[in-house]
């Protein structure tokens, strides 16, 4: 096997990978959250909003305290993003038209000048990916911050009822958004090693996943707690 073609092997495996685990994490929240983190935090999420809807009076100021700090959370990862990308850019341009020079010299992998664009591409489109992914997330906090602040106690007990879940589910929402965005800053790091050919960027996929399966994964549960989980998440 050629050098180059070592490219067409080893990348879509490392690709594979990542996927799979997020096919079987995304399996895992659907019909376990309880053994998520992700799962775990949609319900306290919820709880949290109810909370501060139901003593607006009282919890109006922390709750747009802390709907801030995630919007500023937010606005930190989608302002990385797209400098990011903009250097990606410059560099992508740059090495087009420096045919001329010397090629980085790497142990294997293909080092012809398409399969550098196409590298490089693809970490531009990941931290695009990342910018308005984290884009929806401050549009999402930056309606939860107006409407968490509306009083459930003046209105009808099935409009409030309906006020609070609606919150909830845009509060949701927008952590659905940021958790994607930081994820896709995670997918960055195999594309980036990827420039150093593809045995580097196999190796940190697996080394990603196996890093990933200890920051999503809760173990500290019991079959209670995990219908609990589940009767919340239909109501």
């Amino acid at each position: 096997m050629k050098k180059e073609e070592v490219d067409y092997v080893l990348v879509p495996f490392g690709l594979a990978v990542m996927l799979c685990y997020h096919l079987w994490l995304l399996h895992r929240i659907l019909h376990r959250p309880a053994t998520t983190v992700i799962g775990i935090n949609a319900v306290n999420r919820r709880i949290w909003t109810r909370t501060m809807m139901e003593d607006s009076t009282k919890n109006g100021v922390l709750a747009v305290q802390t709907l801030r700090n995630n919007i500023m959370a937010s606005t930190l990862l989608a302002s990385m993003a797209i400098t990011l990308s903009s250097l990606i850019a410059v560099l992508m341009t740059t090495t087009a038209g420096s045919r001329g020079r010397q090629e980085i010299k790497i142990v294997v992998g293909d080092t012809s000048e398409v399969g550098r664009s196409v590298k490089f591409f693809a970490i531009l489109v990941c931290f695009l990916l990342a910018f308005l992914l984290n884009l929806q997330s401050i549009r999402y906090y930056s309606h939860a911050s107006m409407l968490i602040n509306v009083p459930a106690e003046r209105q009808r007990p099935e409009g409030a009822e309906l006020a609070v879940e609606y919150v909830a589910a845009t509060v949701n929402r927008g952590g659905y958004f940021w958790s994607l965005g930081l994820r896709a800053f995670y997918f960055s790091f195999p594309l980036y090693l990827w420039v150093f050919g593809p045995i580097p960027m196999l190796c940190c996929c697996f080394l990603l996943v196996f890093m990933l399966y200890f920051l999503d994964v809760y173990t500290g549960h019991s079959h209670q707690q995990q219908q609990i989980i589940i009767e919340m998440e239909r109501n």
